[in-house]
């Protein structure tokens, strides 16, 4: 290995510099201060659990993410934590053991075995809110909302909101009674966006017309609002459980409506997390990224496995991407001190310090000055007291 070599870090490892890091923390701050405005309290959950706890209920995607290590104590298998949700979880419902609603926000970093290609790197530090206890469209809709607030709170403009319910794909795969082989062929159609593909399989598969027309349309039931009522229309004949999640659909479209400037767009055969979702999916976007800035949905019964089964709905993003959606706010800028040691000096630096003011005192000796440290004013002796000055071409060198 080089010299050069040595300051290298691993792919999809990053850190995070100023001005960057100023801002994450400023929105962390800003989000923390959001939810306990909303009622979340917030938790820390531990960076390495146990194999068996860590990767309840989650499927093997986040398997896959999973850093893995033996404990050096007890010998288990231990994970480090690539997704905040399913330990949230535990704490509802091992934990805590609260009753009712229980609203919990967290603001953690995560690492992730290899870099996710629709999130960015391996270690994102992961911001997010869950509200458990509660089955009703009324927790959906808090969620969805805050996730759009949090956007907002962050400098988001220009969102666009994607809504999906998984529910709809269980109870017309269910009517079919597919076998796991034909359910998973099904699955990865509609995953790829392969109407071609699509059609073969159903073709071979359902023997229904009527299902097999339905099972046909989620490969078509995506763009603006007009898809509800061709869903409706589509799915006349499907069985209760599709009518009611196309009527939660609805509700939530009209409550983001009322309360949000963004643009909506619904994708039925969205399967995101197929394996641990249970209810309504949401995305929330931005122009001039790839992928989805803010994820969640309903995660119903992931207690279950820690002895107590609790519905459940949330959402996360990671903070780092969020943080680079907007530059930071602007502020009035640092003070530059000089570097002699006056009781009065040290009075005033102590004195603007404590009102709020960034001042940066020069050391002896120092070479750079006020305008390599993003200075906008001096601190001057202007008769007999010191006083901050705007800083001029002039007197930046110096």
């Amino acid at each position: 290995m080089t010299i050069a070599d040595r300051w290298l870090l691993p792919d999809g490892m990053d850190e995070v510099l100023p001005p960057q890091a100023s801002r994450m923390e400023e929105l962390r701050r800003a989000l923390l201060d959001l939810y306990h405005c909303w009622g979340y309290d917030q938790v820390m959950p531990p960076p390495v659990e146990f194999l068996d706890s860590l990767l309840t209920g989650t499927g093997t995607d986040l398997d896959l993410q999973t850093f893995k290590l033996t404990d050096q104590l007890t010998g288990r298998m231990m994970g480090a934590s690539a997704d905040v949700t399913p330990q949230v979880a535990r704490m509802d419902a091992h934990s805590l053991k609260r009753q009712g609603p229980v609203r919990l926000c967290y603001c953690t970093n995560v690492l992730r075995a290899k870099a996710d290609q629709h999130q960015g790197g391996r270690s994102p530090v992961q911001v997010g809110a869950e509200l458990f206890g509660h089955a009703g469209l009324e927790a959906d809709s808090e969620i969805i909302h805050l996730a759009l607030a949090s956007m907002e709170a962050a400098g988001a403009k220009e969102i666009h909101l994607a809504l999906g319910h998984i529910g709809i794909y269980r109870s017309l795969v269910e009517a079919a009674a597919l076998s796991d082989e034909q359910e998973s062929a099904l699955f990865e159609a509609l995953a790829l966006k392969s109407p071609t593909q699509l059609a073969q399989l159903v073709s071979a598969s359902v023997s229904d017309p009527a299902l097999a027309d339905m099972l046909l349309a989620l490969g078509e039931l995506h763009g603006g609002a007009d898809i509800l009522s061709q869903a409706r229309e589509r799915f006349a004949g499907a069985p209760a459980s599709v009518t009611a999640a196309l009527d939660q659909l609805e509700a939530l479209y009209q409550g983001v409506l009322a309360r949000f400037d963004v643009s909506l767009y619904f994708d039925l055969a969205e399967l995101r997390g197929y394996q641990y979702h249970t209810g309504m999916m949401f995305a929330a976007y931005v122009p001039g990224y790839g992928h989805a800035l803010a994820k969640g949905g309903r995660y119903d019964d992931t207690g279950r496995a820690f002895g107590r089964a609790r519905p459940a709905t949330g959402f996360s993003m990671d903070l780092k991407q969020l943080a680079s959606l907007a530059l930071a706010a602007e502020s009035r800028g640092s003070i530059w001190a000089p570097a002699q040691q006056d009781e009065s000096l040290n009075a005033a630096i102590v004195a603007l310090r404590e009102q709020g003011e960034r001042v940066i005192q020069a050391l002896p000796g120092q070479r750079t000055g006020p305008a390599e440290h993003d200075c906008d004013r001096r601190l001057e002796l202007i008769n007999g007291r010191w006083q901050p000055t705007a800083l001029t071409q002039e007197t930046s060198a110096s």
